[in-house]
């Protein structure tokens, strides 16, 4: 199977938004009145972002699901995509397991391939995606305010215990793995919330280094300090939780290492007023999905963290860094 048989075959839909769909050597796109458009790009490299035992379909979801994600963190509606795809040889049955994974999240958010390359050499993905937005009303890391509240979204925590597994250093019960697992590999981004919280949240990033390593994003666009509260975050551990399946597995210094320094959640850290807590917490509902609020916004700059009677937990927290 040649290239172009390839991306008939696997990635050639009819044309929705763009009026030249997947084949052409370029993508025309027109935002609509009053509307920006919100680009940001990912790449996925075996090995380094993904396991060769990952089951191809997860892969496909997993390599949308984080441009999604930082679509999500801007307040942007999801509109079309690019992908670049190395391959070491054509896998029909890797092809087919990939693509279907990939169109399913992409359908869900009517999110509408446009373009890409292919080309053959070590296994690699690089999607750029592009959403609008109303002009003036985008989610960014700049604008945190003393005061404010830091909330985050879903659980975070378990995509880092499913990585220690892989890594030899935890064993888990097969439930828990799963679960756990399944955080990892199929990530859901959270574009309603992010949609709903335009207008409410002062600033947003998405969680895909470690909380604390993308809140001090926020606190360095936004020239602020925060205080965030450790035990707060851990409870944000869906294994851990009271009825998880790794429920009583991991000391609190162990659970707060994963919610606080574990990376892939995908999740969005976002901060508001005080005065918005009912706004955020209806966004939350609107949106099905779960908000906890777990600091604040300080003046003084530095990041904080504290246990719940407010004394500081002296535990280094490392964020993941390609370069590191």
């Amino acid at each position: 199977m040649g290239e172009f048989d390839l991306i008939a075959r696997y990635f050639k839909r009819p044309a929705k938004r763009s009026p030249l769909g997947v084949g052409d050597d370029c993508a025309l796109l027109a935002p609509a009145p009053g509307m920006q458009l919100a680009v940001s790009s990912d790449m996925l490299v075996e090995g380094r972002h993904f396991l060769s035992t990952v089951d191809p379909a997860r892969l496909g979801h997993k390599a949308l699901a984080v441009n999604l994600s930082d679509l999500a963190a801007c307040g942007a509606k999801p509109l079309a995509f690019t992908l670049a795809l190395a391959l070491p040889a054509v896998d029909e049955d890797w092809l087919a397991g990939f693509s279907r994974g990939l169109f399913a999240l992409a359908d869900a958010h009517d999110c509408e391939l446009v373009g890409g390359d292919t080309t053959r050499g070590p296994l690699n993905i690089c999607i750029t995606v592009f959403g609008d937005v109303p002009a003036g009303t985008a989610l960014l890391r700049s604008g945190a305010r003393a005061g404010d509240d830091i909330w985050v979204s879903g659980t975070i925590g378990d995509a880092r215990i499913a990585l220690e597994v892989f890594r030899g250093r935890l064993s888990l019960p097969a439930e828990a793995l799963e679960l756990a697992r399944a955080r990892m590999e199929q990530p859901a981004p959270r574009v309603a919330l992010g949609m709903a919280l335009r207008g409410i949240a002062s600033s947003a990033v998405d969680i895909s280094d470690g909380f604390l390593g993308d809140l001090g994003h926020v606190l360095g666009a936004s020239r602020v300090g925060a205080t965030v509260e450790a035990d707060a975050a851990a409870r944000c551990i869906a294994l851990c939780a009271e009825d998880g399946p790794a429920a009583g597995l991991f000391d609190a210094q162990a659970q707060r290492g994963f919610a606080l320094s574990g990376g892939d959640d995908y999740e969005l850290a976002f901060t508001a007023p005080v005065s918005a807590r009912a706004a955020v917490e209806a966004a939350g509902r609107a949106s099905d999905t779960a908000v906890t609020r777990i600091g604040r916004i300080d003046a003084e700059p530095g990041l904080r963290v504290v246990d719940a009677r407010g004394a500081p937990v002296s535990q280094r927290f490392d964020s993941f860094d390609h370069f590191a």
